[in-house]
């Protein structure tokens, strides 16, 4: 299974396939606005939000969320365009590959 982070990555114009997923870190508090710019690029596969609320998140947590992710959901290949939190996923995923995008 493949995952996909949402800044930098479909916001970049890269569109997932329809069985992957979307790994984010943004805050659940902004699911509502995330779900309607994912909705108006013909974008509906599962979204997976960053637990923390949107004043507590970092880049750090972030990272470390994702990388939570990627182990529950069994993801082996993951677009990232944030090296920080590509290293994250990487230190807790060893196995990922990760496709960063610049």
């Amino acid at each position: 299974m493949k995952g996909y982070d949402i800044d930098g990555v479909i916001t970049a114009g890269i569109k997932p396939e329809s069985e992957a997923v979307i790994i984010t870190g943004r805050s659940y508090e902004e699911a509502p606005e995330t779900y309607q710019m994912l909705r108006g690029l013909s974008i509906f596969n599962a979204v997976y939000f960053n637990p923390m609320s949107f004043d507590k998140k970092t880049p750090h947590n972030a990272g470390r969320w994702k990388a939570e992710m990627v182990k529950q959901l069994k993801i082996k290949e993951f677009s990232e365009d944030s090296e920080l939190q590509a290293n994250e996923i990487r230190k807790r995923c060893p196995d990922i590959i990760i496709h960063l995008i610049k």
